[in-house]
């Protein structure tokens, strides 16, 4: 097995666990202000999933409403949202963009915050990850994918041109 770590090692990975569940707009606000920063590396959400029918019961199928799953934009594209946001995960280069980041969770919750630095993100290829995912792995998608879940319907990828 080949190590297809990339610099991902130097960087510091970051927590935000917010006190509630994020209204589609927090998160929005959050997420864009977030991305604006220079030497964010990647970002993942994470909170229950809201799915869009029904999953199990009598109404088994049927299209299912809730208010927060619904479109979203950030950096100018749309993205539907597919979970609850509970939590942010991401990585980013240096202390001072960690300190940027708390400055902005500050600035927008108006409610109590979890703000944690820690190993929160694979940062080498496992077996599993390597079975599933060959030996050509994107190391930005390392960690924040499920093995045995289909991919489109997992990871919302936004890259800069």
């Amino acid at each position: 097995m080949t190590d297809t770590s990339s610099d991902t090692t130097k960087h510091l990975q970051l927590e935000i666990v917010p006190q509630r569940l994020l209204k589609p707009e927090t998160a929005q606000t959050l997420l864009n202000e977030i991305l604006e920063l220079k030497g964010v590396v990647r970002l993942f959400i994470h909170g229950p999933r809201l799915p869009g029918t029904v999953p199990y019961g009598p109404a088994k199928g049927t299209p299912m409403t809730h208010d927060s799953r619904r479109l979203i934009e950030i950096e100018g594209n749309t993205v539907e949202l597919m979970v609850s946001v509970g939590s942010i995960r991401l990585e980013v280069t240096d202390a001072d963009v960690k300190e940027q980041v708390h400055e902005i969770c500050e600035k927008i919750f108006s409610f109590p915050f979890e703000f944690r630095e820690g190993n929160f993100m694979l940062r080498r290829q496992t077996v599993t990850g390597y079975a599933r995912f060959g030996p050509d792995q994107d190391p930005l998608m390392l960690g924040i994918t499920d093995p045995k879940g289909k991919l489109k319907n997992q990871v919302c990828i936004i890259k800069k041109e």
